[in-house]
């Protein structure tokens, strides 16, 4: 059986018409004769989507029991017996109830699509798993329900139903989307414009990318190797040079004069050039880009020209930026001969993409490029000695033999010329070998004696010796001098990588990658500095900055490590860059810079040196991007929290002031008479209304506190049953059982604290355990885990036998501003355990819950065993108190938590 195929309508907010198109759809599928049913959908009270579902077939949801309510659900073994060509299924991103076949709605279609069946689905931008984080920081509101990206890539066509920002605002206004009650809050929270632009882009960016994807595919299945102009995307190629930034300029501007398109930043690495690339200029070249709004990409080819272009075609690419130098005639021919420079070579094999060529600067005023890696002068120094003395060594040993004829001389001089290359590289060997070819002219040649030759085939002989002798020493010098430069490109990838193991374990990776230079560079101080400019940039680096008192070119330390007298700022003629003190000065972008100083390095630790800056400014953007992701967060939660403040106060707040006012007007109302039970019980509502108002405002202070870490505890001994009568304020006698053993040791705990902290838990234990007895207790000698700081902790359990909480919601449980299975906002705001969590654990104990056993939830207060005098106990108090002498002696606890800062 054929798989069925998926058909998804993607919108950017809910009511955008997405369920009206895929219905719409259905219509038209069946007026063509094909067997459409309805599986699962919903009018959700719109006047047109009804009229669109009551003309197709619907199959009738299976009620699922869930939390002591019937869900209508998809039944989804009824359609698959029904087995129809098409099933339309609304809300693809659905979460199934507990019990169900699978988990999300999404995995129910999987199994229809299984079974033959096609389907038409619904799907919202916020949905998408990839896409969460980024509306949620959009609309403050995170998604509860997600299908993961490969699955919803996976449809056979994705259908965007997109209208203006302006014109769903109209529709919500006119009541179309949601009922007229939430009209005004929907438009001043979810619906503003500005998160409907936004939400729109998304959905078009996301789509676009998929409608890319298909393409590709296309293009590969067919061959196509041609790109095609779908989209403008210009392919920079960069050298590895400075100049690199001026091609990435030139690609942004040619960019910016299309709407919309791509910069995509390559450079091709070679095995014979990659000792010549700057790792510094590449990583500032990568930035450069990134900030663009392009990306950068790293390719591995012998040949440029040939992975550049292989690169442009993968991508698509509509236009090419190459650089090439203006040179010398003889450089040209060089280049010619070897079939052209890379850039081109570019031009030649591009094909249908335009390629920009932008001149770089003359030869010799560019880039210094880096000089072949140098064998070391002990090699060099032996190589000439060898090519002085090794070919007379040789003469004299043939000279045993006179017989020997002149081709086994020229042998054993090429061999030891070959020798000599081994040893001291191409130059050394050119000296034997011409040293060798005077030798074997005036004892091998006839006449022998002296250095005429009367033979011309002698003389033919003797130079296609020089002339081998010169290659084959260039090929040997070259393959020495290659398999040198690997064994120290082995040795610095090593380096870095015990740099970097041996950072991560340091609390500051930065100070601990300049600890790690000392031992590598063996340097007495090494320090990273920055330009003041750039504070922005380095938030991150504030906390381990020092000060400096030279102004340096506005150069300041923002991490050291050693001996740094000598490595700080100086007067603007110093040494270094910018007037920077220090034997060695590494540039590693315009803004920072890594200086070492005891010794200056050698020019073969330069490139060293200049890939562990490049390490160092890579760690310091992570810092920084941390930094700004903490700020960001934190931005996140205040707004949050001030949004759900705005809510609690437009709401909550109102609904104890609407019965005080309600109750005060009846009193005040003349001509009316009431009995003194009457008045009583209007009494008794204004003081009831009044003590919500107390709780409720108190809450939102003290999560403002929370918020805001302006809470400081006043720590001291305290017993669990002084604060138990507070903590039990309000609650009705009987309600709840004191069972506190007789020798529960002193806690350190703020008293007006911990009683919040009480009165909050059983308050909620109240609310959502009818019924249930609730007994406050504490374990034999009160002694539970440690806390968070490893010290001894005394415990007391909260126990309730009511409907407990699923393992899955016990960290919403303490967020703010929830309530378990959306209870009414009649009960509060949501704020009680969330400000009981922050306030023990701001007197460094441990709030957590667990099931009680055969049912129910219990509440667990931990705080560290008192290490201060233990309190006498006074004659008139018992061990143990009972619940009646509780309930006798209650006293109203403070609104303020003692040790508090007012607000």
């Amino acid at each position: 059986m054929a798989r069925g195929t998926l058909r998804i309508f993607l919108g950017s907010a809910p009511g955008v018409g997405k369920t009206y198109a895929m219905l719409r759809e259905g219509h038209r599928l069946r007026e063509s004769g094909e067997d459409v049913v309805i599986a699962f959908a919903r009018d959700r009270g719109r006047r047109d989507t009804r009229a669109l579902l009551a003309g197709l077939e619907q199959i009738p949801a299976k009620r699922v029991p869930y939390q002591g309510l019937h869900l209508e659900e998809l039944d989804l073994a009824a359609v698959i017996r029904r087995g129809p060509a098409t099933a339309i299924v609304d809300d693809y991103a659905h979460a199934n109830p507990k019990g169900s076949p699978n988990a999300h709605r999404w995995q129910d279609v999987d199994e229809l699509l299984d079974a033959g069946i096609n389907v038409l689905t619904t799907l919202d931008i916020q949905h998408l798993a990839s896409l969460s984080d980024v509306v949620s920081a959009i609309t403050d509101v995170r998604p509860a329900e997600s299908v993961p990206d490969e699955v919803a890539r996976q449809a056979g066509q994705i259908q965007l139903v997109d209208i203006s920002p302006e014109l769903l605002r109209q529709r919500l206004a006119d009541g179309k989307i949601v009922a007229a009650d939430r009209v005004d809050s929907a438009l001043a929270d979810y619906y503003r414009p500005g998160n409907l632009a936004a939400l729109r882009e998304l959905a078009l960016l996301w789509l676009a990318d998929r409608v890319d994807e298909g393409l590709a595919a296309y293009r590969t299945g067919n061959g196509i190797d041609a790109s095609w102009a779908a989209r403008e995307r210009i392919v920079v190629g960069l050298p590895g040079g400075p100049e690199g930034e001026t091609l990435i300029r030139r690609g942004a501007r040619i960019l910016n004069r299309v709407n919309g398109g791509d910069l995509l930043a390559v450079h091709v690495r070679a095995a014979e050039s990659a000792a010549a690339e700057s790792p510094q200029e590449l990583e500032s070249q990568r930035r450069l880009v990134q900030d663009l709004g392009g990306s950068y990409h790293l390719v591995a080819g012998e040949d440029p020209a040939a992975a550049l272009l292989d690169f442009a075609r993968s991508v698509n690419a509509t236009q090419i930026v190459v650089g090439i130098p203006r040179s010398g005639r003889l450089t040209r021919l060089l280049a010619g001969l070897r079939g052209g420079s890379t850039g081109a070579r570019v031009v030649r094999d591009a094909g249908a993409i335009d390629v920009h060529i932008v001149s770089g600067p003359p030869e010799g005023r560019g880039p210094v490029v880096r000089r072949r890696q140098d064998l070391g002068r002990a090699r060099v120094t032996t190589g000439f000695v060898m090519a002085i003395l090794l070919p007379a060594v040789l003469q004299l040993l043939l000279a045993v033999n006179p017989d020997k004829n002149l081709a086994a001389t020229v042998l054993v001089q090429l061999s030891g010329s070959v020798a000599v290359a081994l040893v001291g590289g191409l130059w050394p060997a050119i000296v034997a070998a011409l040293w060798s070819s005077l030798l074997v002219n005036y004892f091998s040649t006839p006449p022998l004696g002296n250095l005429t030759i009367s033979d011309s085939e002698n003389v033919l002989a003797l130079l296609v010796f020089v002339g081998v002798s010169a290659a084959v020493a260039t090929v040997v010098d070259l393959s020495a001098r290659r398999s040198k430069e690997a064994a120290l490109a082995r040795a610095e990838a090593a380096t870095l990588a015990d740099l970097s193991r041996g950072a991560a374990g340091s609390e500051d990776t930065i100070v601990g990658l300049l600890q790690q230079a000392l031992d590598v560079f063996q340097v007495r101080g090494a320090a990273l500095l920055t330009r003041p400019d750039d504070d922005a940039f380095r938030a991150g680096a504030a906390a381990t900055a020092t000060a400096t008192s030279g102004q340096g070119g506005g150069w300041r330390v923002v991490a050291s490590a050693g001996e740094v007298s000598g490595v700080s700022p100086g007067a603007g003629d110093s040494p270094g860059i910018g007037g920077i003190h220090g034997e060695n000065v590494e540039r590693i972008d315009a803004t920072t810079c890594l200086v070492l100083s005891g010794r200056v390095l050698p020019a073969s630790d330069r490139r060293l040196l200049g890939a562990f800056g490049v390490h160092l400014a890579a760690q310091l953007e992570r810092r920084q991007l941390l930094a700004s992701r903490s700020e960001v967060l934190k931005l996140a939660e205040g707004n949050t929290m001030r949004t759900s403040i705005l809510r609690a106060v437009s709401h909550d707040l109102r609904t104890p002031l609407a019965g005080i006012k309600l109750a005060v007007g009846g009193l005040r109302q003349e001509g009316v008479r009431y009995t003194r039970e009457e008045e009583g019980e209007l009494l008794a509502t204004i003081e009831d209304c009044s003590d919500r108002l107390e709780v409720l405002v108190g809450n939102l202070l003290d999560m403002s506190r929370l918020t805001s870490d302006s809470i400081k505890p006043l720590l001291r001994p305290v017993r669990w049953y002084e604060v138990i009568p507070g903590g039990l304020h309000g609650i009705a006698p009987g309600r709840v059982r004191v069972e506190l053993p007789a020798n529960m040791p002193e806690v350190d705990a703020d008293h007006g604290m911990l009683e919040r902290v009480i009165a909050n838990i059983v308050e909620n234990a109240v609310k959502y355990a009818p019924g249930s007895d609730i007994v406050l207790a504490g374990s034999a000698g009160g002694l539970g885990p440690a806390t968070a700081s490893g010290r001894p902790a005394g415990e007391l359990r909260i126990i309730d036998h009511g409907t407990g909480i699923p393992a899955e919601r016990v960290v919403d449980m303490f967020r703010p501003f929830q309530r378990l299975d959306d209870a009414t906002q009649a009960t509060g705001v949501g704020l009680g355990l969330a400000v009981a969590k922050g306030f023990t654990e701001a007197m460094g104990g441990r709030l957590s819950a667990e099931a009680t056993p055969g049912g129910g939830l219990t509440m667990v207060i931990s705080l560290p065993l008192s290490s201060g005098v233990p309190f006498r106990a006074e004659p008139d108090q018992a061990p143990l108190v009972p619940q009646s002498a509780v309930i006798g002696r209650l006293h109203k606890p403070p609104l303020l938590a003692s040790g508090t800062d007012p607000v």
